[in-house]
């Protein structure tokens, strides 16, 4: 296990700053401690010179005072570095957060298809909180290991060079318990994260499959299924904490019989006379103070490991090799995490034109169709279910490979994203109101919704909360709001092309004829439509028909409306 990522370092400018500035306040608290340290030795000189002479030097005064600023700067620069752990814990996971999410949605379903959807929220949401010891805690520490125990050494070399020795000699038995201890913890430690992925996936599975399992009378096995795992996560954590408590006895035992060993030579100089009292007593204050930050560390180490990971985990999928589903070719096995989206270089386009369009799956090949639509336009893709529909709205959007070429109706310099709305058979719905779900804001226009809701065919109330997954409405109710989403967002944004995959799937006569409505007046105001649907009634409303037979052949009519 790497103490630190370098990954981390290159994606990210906040880690790499953060590690400066940690270095930094590293700095200044040795300095501090080395002033603290003469301080206290000077002092104690002083004091026992004033016994010895019978009156107080003027010295002590101007000593104190040093002391006691050497004191404040310690505190402010371990505060300080406090501070910035935080900062830096939250605006990398953040943007952590945001690159994977980002990712994921450029790679598209096929891509997260082939990945566990419990693990990989753990791992973006109690995975990545573990940063928080990562940043706060190891770090720090490691930085100021880097920083301070160099100069600590020159410092004590200088006060008394047979001390310094010994302390050189010492220090790399920690590292030395570090390494063995790590050794054992790594094997350890990704097995307690792996059960916790698969806590995660039992309890999504149970969840998901609540219903059927209620149908047949399985419900309450699952109670038991989940225990057990449960258990076993349980089991794994007291291990994790059973093995740091023996290495932090280990290492701190370590480091004491190292400083002790300090003290006993101080100690016999210091009777023979060959060694002064301030000197002595300088070595003495720094000594434990040279052996603290490689102590802990180690201890640290442990902490943050579940950080280590997570962070493990979310960079390995930003370095994946994958294939972009737009073009084909493989993306960049590194992106900057600070950049808020990658940049476009799309020209500016009328009309959606689609040439020579293939998607290929495994099961059958799609297409090739040839296909221009101008402004005004609705253009329904008609065919059995599971003949490739869907497939190709995903290629239209760019979130499936695909052959041929597919130009997006937009202004220059927008991604596709931007110049589409995108309305899924499946509504997706989240815990909100429905007005929330509409404009998938967390401060919504009332009036556009309350529009968008009424040309849906849908007369809720904005404000009616709505539970995860869509609960509390019905299957017809869901999918008019999905509807009203996408209504909302053409409008809103003027985005020229409008995907639409099943849109009234579950609806009755009447609210199929509001929402085929729509999509005309959608298209009159100037945008392209694009409607999958096997319904009669959406079929006879568009302008372009393209049937997708069962065995992926593809045919384009065109027709004038009356």
């Amino acid at each position: 296990m790497k103490p630190l990522d370098p990954r981390l370092l290159r994606l990210s400018r906040t880690a790499r700053g953060f590690i400066v500035a940690a270095a930094g306040a590293g700095v200044l608290r040795t300095v501090a401690t080395i002033a603290i340290a003469w301080g206290i030795a000077a002092a104690v000189t002083l004091g026992v010179d004033a016994v010895r002479v019978g009156s107080v030097p003027s010295a002590l005064g101007q000593t104190l005072a040093l002391l006691g600023g050497a004191f404040v700067l310690r505190a402010v620069a371990a505060w300080a570095t406090d501070d910035l752990a935080a900062r830096a814990a939250a605006k990398v996971k953040s943007e952590m957060r945001t690159t994977v999410l980002a990712r994921a949605a450029e790679r598209g379903p096929s891509w997260l298809a082939g990945r566990s959807s419990a693990g990989f929220a753990t791992t973006l949401g109690p995975g990545l909180d573990a940063l928080d010891a990562y940043f706060g805690r190891y770090l720090p520490q490691f930085a100021l290991t880097a920083t301070a125990t160099p100069v600590l050494l020159v410092a004590i070399g200088l006060g008394d060079l047979t001390s310094g020795l010994i302390i050189l000699l010492a220090l790399p038995v920690i590292p030395v318990f570090m390494i063995l201890i790590g050794l054992a913890t790594q094997a350890l430690q990704r097995k307690q994260s792996d059960a916790l992925a698969r806590l995660g996936g039992a309890f999504l599975e149970a969840v998901e499959g609540l219903a059927t399992l209620k149908v047949f009378g399985r419900a309450r096995r699952q109670v038991g299924r989940i225990g057990t795992v449960t258990d076993e996560y349980r089991r794994g954590t007291l291990g994790v904490l059973r093995l740091s408590f023996v290495s932090g006895f280990a290492l701190e035992l370590a480091a004491s019989l190292s400083v002790a060993l300090v003290a006993v030579a101080i100690g016999i100089r210091l009777v023979d006379g060959s060694l002064g009292l301030g000197a002595a007593m300088f070595v003495l204050v720094l000594a434990p103070e040279a052996f603290a930050p490689i102590r802990q560390v180690g201890a640290d180490f442990h902490a943050a490991q579940d950080g280590v990971e997570a962070s493990a985990a979310v960079l390995d999928v930003l370095a994946d090799d994958a294939t972009d589903p737009r073009t084909g070719s493989s993306t960049p096995a590194e992106i900057d995490i600070d950049d808020d989206r990658a940049s476009t270089a799309a020209a500016a386009a009328r009309a959606l034109v689609v040439r020579r369009l293939t998607v290929r799956r495994p099961d059958v090949v799609i297409g090739p169709f040839d296909l221009h639509a101008e402004p005004g336009t609705v253009v329904v893709l008609a065919g059995p279910s599971g003949s490739g529909k869907s497939s190709i709205i995903a290629a239209l959007r760019g979130m499936l490979p695909h052959d041929g070429q597919v130009v997006v109706p937009g202004p220059a310099g927008a991604t596709r994203a931007e110049r589409t709305t995108w309305a899924d058979q499946r509504p997706r719905l989240v815990r909100g109101t429905v007005a929330e779900n509409v404009a998938l804001s967390a401060t919504p226009d009332d009036t556009d919704v309350r529009s968008a809701l009424r040309d849906a065919g849908l007369g809720l109330d904005p404000g009616l909360p709505v539970g995860a997954g869509g609960s509390g409405l019905s299957g017809g109710q869901a999918q008019r709001v999905a509807v009203a989403r996408a209504l909302y967002r053409a409008r809103r944004v003027a985005t020229p092309l409008v995907l639409l995959d099943e849109p009234t799937s579950a609806l009755d006569a009447d609210a199929e004829a509001r929402v085929i409505e729509a999509v005309r007046a959608l298209a009159a105001d100037g945008a392209v439509v694009v409607v999958a649907s096997h319904r009669p009634a959406v079929v006879a409303a568009g302008d372009v028909r393209v049937d997708i037979g069962a065995d992926g052949s593809a045919t384009v009519r065109t027709w004038v409306r009356a």
